[in-house]
Order: C-alpha cells, then structure tokens, then sequence
C-alpha cells in the first residue's frame, strides 16, 4: 500500500502504541485520525492530527468517529483497533472478576464494535485493510495473566474467524502480536525488566513495514531481539 493521502483511523491513539502509530504514520503523509475515551489527551497532539473522543465500548461512538472522519476526508483506508487495558499480575483467585469484565469490554468488545464499524465500510466502499492489535499472550499465555489473556484470546478468535468470512473479498485483515512494549499499560505496577521492554516507535515502524508490503503477513509477530 502506497501510503500517501491515505486516511487512517487507530483507536486508543494518545498514548503508547497508538500515539506512535499516529505519528509515524502523520509522517508518512497519511491523514491520521485517533479517538481516546478522554479529549483531554488531545491537547497534545502534533497538528494534522484529528483527535474524536469515543468510548471502544460503545459502538455509536465508533460510529461517530467513522462519519466524522468521512466527512473530513471522504475516505476510509486502514482501520487500527488498538486500544487495550491490562491487569497487574495475580493469581486466579486474587484477580478482581468484577474488573476483568471491564477488560473484556475494551480488549475484545472493543475490537469487535471497531472491526465491525469499519468492515461494513469497507464492504461498501470494496476495499481497505483493518489492523487488529492483540497480543503474544493470545499465542503464549503465561501464569497470573489468565483476565488479561483471555481477552487477547477472544479477539483473536473472532479476527480469526472474521478474516475467514471475508477471504474473497478485497478486504485485509492483519493480527498483530507485540510482546512488551514500554507504554502507560504498566503504570499500575512496572516489571523489574521494564527498561528491555520495546518501545512503541520500534513497534509502530515494523507494523508500518508490514502494512506497504506488497502481500502484508496477516499474523505478524513483534518480540525484542533479544
């Protein structure tokens, strides 16, 4: 994909990997639009940048965020479902349940309410490429991360299936699976190895690379060399 005046939608786009993405992108002459649950991180944003506040949660905010970007820039190329909450690590029996339904509203509701947005548009329009980003515990799962890994495995199970529902049309689907990414996901309780995680620029460039490739891989995997 030739990236040049293409518009991109990326959820969760203020902090972490979405804010990276946002400006790698800007940078490639791309016309960004980013939404986040709270406008107050907009305030700093490089200009060019559209901020829309929307809520993952709730599917007429997603709505919304696509007929504004519509109407601002008549098309809709590559959609990124990339917002996402985690848990501190904890047994099963220490995890708060009641929390962890919030996680599934916003790791796999929030997927689904974006990819579905965004599908019936490209359905329309007969083209475009969503970009689901979900995580290496969806294909590793690790102990005291079983809330958080459940999330990440429900959405790929339904992006799994979504891209078998739509293997003939002109539609792509890419799954993306980042090891640990130095963002705000871990203000909560930093690991101890925090300073070897990746940062979200390095992350955001190799799903860019992906993305302008003539055949993009559909499940790209992104660890630290070392």
């Amino acid at each position: 994909m030739n990236l040049t005046n293409k518009t991109v939608i990326i959820t969760g786009g203020t902090k972490g990997l979405g804010k990276a993405l946002a400006l790698s992108f800007k940078e490639k002459g791309v016309n960004v639009v980013i939404c986040a649950k709270d406008k107050n991180g907009f305030k700093n944003l490089p200009e060019g940048i559209l901020g829309i506040k929307a809520d993952v949660t709730k599917e007429k905010d997603l709505q919304n965020l696509l007929n504004k970007t519509l109407r601002k820039f008549r098309q809709l190329d590559v959609w990124i479902n990339n917002a996402g909450i985690w848990l501190p690590h904890l047994s099963m029996e220490k995890t708060d349940w009641k929390r962890a339904h919030k996680i599934m509203e916003v790791n796999f509701f929030g997927i689904v309410y974006g990819s579905k947005i965004a599908l019936t548009q490209m359905r329309k329009q007969n083209y475009g490429i969503i970009i689901n980003i979900l995580s290496i515990r969806s294909l590793d799962p690790r102990a005291g991360e079983s809330a958080y890994t459940a999330s990440k495995f429900a959405a790929k199970g339904f992006t799994d299936s979504i891209r078998k529902e739509i293997n003939n049309e002109n539609i792509k689907l890419l799954s993306v699976y980042p090891g640990k990414i130095q963002t705000n996901l871990f203000n909560e309780a930093k690991p101890q190895n925090y300073e070897q995680f990746m940062t979200p620029k390095s992350v955001a460039e190799k799903i860019i690379e992906n993305l302008i490739k003539k055949t993009p891989e559909k499940h790209l995997v992104i660890k630290p060399l070392s």
